[in-house]
């Protein structure tokens, strides 16, 4: 089936003469071509109009336009999948791994994290060589791109045949989903494929199982949204077991809501305490100021986010903090006081913020300098990927000369560092500030990528060190030596070693068990 995907998106894409106008211009990342150009002036020249009427009559036909340079993109992306098959081909890519890095690409040139690139070049497929009449309800602005992926979603278990036959039935382009919201779309979509391939439809729902998972990603005000994808069964079962002690708290006198009371017992049955921390760090990144001084510079929470200077200090002192303790929800502190505080200390350059390196002759990164390059980069160093640190990798690689060194770490999610392994792509440091990444595509393109500034970084120029403190002759190791010390009651500048400001500390908060 995959085959005749390929095939049907071959075919569909040779008559459309998108290297003619829009690809026209020489390589580089901030080249495009003449008529891309012309557009984008054009929109830089746009008037407003005067009367209501013309105002809601000028955001329709820009909403026409969006539509139509999404199906515009999608027939390029296309095109560009199968030139880099055809690049690879000749160059004796095994058919098997040719196209591999195509999505990256597109997600790059798109500002979209390299997942959303996949997704977009999947759509851009099912658009371009399945789905026609999708496409020109597309390209007529009767459907808008997130419409669009629904179709191709929900039909996405279908042969090409099939898929091409819903697409036929439902005629998007004939304005049959015109005032129709993103429900109905969705249903209308299930029911032509059902009635066209009951089978698979019924195997796509048995596969749904398989994808089950559990997410966690940041939300306002120090909160975070723990997400799981599980059965109906399952997922039901669960709820119920959620609600049942909410019910028996109120009924005792519990003043929590029935929310408070299931977010409470789902915390406290999934860690086995009731404060739901137990046997897990939580590195916080923070500068001596805030820390000692109470000073507003915000802290980092590594994986999730910036977070204020007192819910850190708060969640420092394990609740015990005078008058911020008050701060949170019903004045209770996040977590339990029995923990042991390990205080790991990791020092910055006063003017850059850069966090100081320490090398290794190793060839795989130590468990210190992973833990280091991880709370420097905080998630994947591709441009705009926010995925997950799972790989610590050299940046120049070891084969050709890389050394294992901070200077030539990065963290990267799994998939970003396969990427990169690909043929045409390589990776370089650009030296000064803050760590900094310049990815090159195969097509000749440059991506650039800095570290995320850590807590008292600064972004005035850059001054020259007072006499009083000269620099260091030689980096300092990333963890403080035994011998440094310090005391609370010390003003910051007190904090150094060498000539260098301890502007950053690292907490782990760890179980005492």
């Amino acid at each position: 089936m995959e085959r005749n995907r390929e095939s049907q998106a071959a075919m569909s894409v040779s008559a459309v003469p998108v290297s003619d106008p829009l690809t026209a211009g020489s390589k580089g990342s901030g080249s495009r071509g003449f008529d891309v150009g012309a557009l984008l002036a054009g929109v830089g020249s746009f008037r407003v109009g005067a009367g209501s009427s013309e105002l809601i009559d000028q955001i329709r036909g820009l909403e026409d336009v969006k539509s139509a340079i999404t199906a515009l993109q999608a027939k390029i992306a296309v095109a560009f999948d199968l030139g880099q098959r055809r690049e690879q081909a000749t160059a004796g890519v095994p058919a098997s791994e040719q196209g591999q890095g195509v999505g990256a690409q597109i997600a790059l040139a798109r500002r979209e994290s390299p997942n959303r690139g996949s997704r977009l070049l999947g759509l851009a497929k099912a658009l371009v060589s399945e789905m026609p009449r999708t496409m020109a309800a597309l390209e007529t602005g009767q459907l808008n791109e997130w419409r669009a992926t629904l179709l191709v979603k929900e039909t996405a278990c279908l042969s090409v045949e099939d898929r091409a036959a819903v697409d036929e039935e439902l005629a998007p382009d004939t304005g049959t989903f015109d005032g129709a919201g993103d429900k109905t779309i969705i249903a209308a979509a299930r029911s032509a494929a059902y009635r066209r391939d009951p089978r698979s439809v019924t195997q796509r729902a048995a596969h749904a199982a398989s994808e089950r998972h559990v997410s966690l990603r940041p939300a306002p005000d120090t909160m975070t949204i723990l997400t799981a994808l599980l059965p109906v069964a399952q997922g039901v079962a669960a709820y119920a077991a959620l609600t049942r002690p909410a019910g028996s708290a109120r009924s005792g006198g519990d003043t929590r809501n029935r929310g408070q009371v299931m977010a409470d017992t789902l915390v406290e049955r999934l860690t086995g305490t009731p404060g739901g921390i137990t046997g897990v760090n939580l590195n916080l990144v923070m500068t001596d100021r805030t820390l000692f001084q109470g000073n507003s510079e915000p802290a980092r929470l590594q994986g999730y986010g910036i977070v204020p200077a007192g819910w850190a200090r708060t969640l420092i002192t394990g609740g015990q903090a005078g008058q911020e303790a008050k701060a949170g929800v019903d004045g209770q502190a996040d977590v339990s006081p029995d923990f042991n505080v390990l205080l790991r200390r990791l020092y910055t350059a006063p003017a850059s913020g850069e966090l100081l390196a320490m090398d290794s002759r190793a060839r795989l990164f130590p468990p210190g300098m992973r833990r280091f390059i991880e709370t420097r980069d905080d998630t994947c160093r591709t441009p705009y990927c926010d995925a997950p640190i799972r790989h610590t990798d050299h940046v120049i690689p070891w084969h050709n000369g890389g050394t294992t060194s901070l200077a030539n770490g990065a963290g990267l999610c799994e998939a970003c560092n396969h990427t990169k392994e690909n043929p045409g792509w390589n990776t370089k440091t650009i030296p000064g500030g803050r760590h900094q990444l310049e990815i090159n595509t195969p097509t000749g393109h440059a991506y650039q990528s800095k570290a995320p500034p850590l807590p008292g970084h600064t972004r005035s120029p850059a001054t020259s060190p007072s006499p009083s403190s000269p620099a260091p002759s030689s980096p300092l190791q990333a963890e403080a030596p035994a011998t440094a010390s310090w005391s609370p009651t010390s003003p910051a500048t007190h904090f150094s070693m060498a000539g260098m400001l301890l502007e950053n500390v690292l907490l782990h908060r760890t179980s005492s068990n």
